[in-house]
């Protein structure tokens, strides 16, 4: 079980990161959703992988799981969700500026000599 979790997490940051680098806006946003879900993940298995324990401690209960890791990962799927949002709409704003969703344009009128 922790194999699969773990290979899930290495698979999916090394999706994420090959799609951060891609030079199109939509495979950067896809990307960096992908390495908040890989985050995710590992926050979550970071609470102990247990299956049918409770996470609240109560009579008669020998095993269970810690409940900070999950409350972690929920307030960062709210968070993860509300920059998604804000790089979406960084993004639509820039392809519809200059027509075009490249992420390292050069803009109109310089070459690529001129930039810093």
């Amino acid at each position: 079980m922790e194999f699969l979790v773990a290979s899930a997490i290495g698979v999916m940051t090394a999706g994420g990161i090959y799609l951060v680098l891609r030079l199109r806006t939509f495979p950067v946003i896809l990307g960096v959703s992908l390495l908040t879900y890989a985050v995710n993940v590992f926050l979550f298995a970071s609470g102990r992988l247990t299956v049918g324990a409770p996470p609240i401690l109560r009579d008669g209960v020998e095993t269970y799981t810690d409940p900070l890791p999950q409350a972690l990962v929920l307030t960062a799927i709210v968070i993860s969700f509300g920059m998604t949002a804000v790089v979406v709409m960084v993004g639509l704003g820039a392809y519809l500026h200059s027509d075009d969703d490249h992420v390292d344009d050069v803009p109109e009128g310089e070459t690529a000599e001129e930039q810093p």
